[in-house]
């Protein structure tokens, strides 16, 4: 687990930089589920995306 990270002498919670890691990495997915026809396997992509986030994001808390 990540101790505070600090910018500028600011502490910045382990929670922020997960959050900005996982939104990294979906990202990089994104070009790969368009190539899959993501958007025409599910009614509501965007909700799909969000649901995938999420589950990066736990899976990097409760991983690293």
């Amino acid at each position: 687990m990540f101790h505070e990270l600090t910018i500028g002498g600011v502490l910045v919670s382990p929670f922020i930089v997960y959050a900005a890691l996982a939104l990294a990495i979906l990202l990089v997915l994104r070009p790969l589920l368009r190539l899959m026809r993501f958007e025409r396997i599910f009614a509501n992509p965007p909700l799909a995306e969000a649901g995938i986030y999420m589950c990066i994001l736990a899976l990097l808390i409760v991983l690293v």
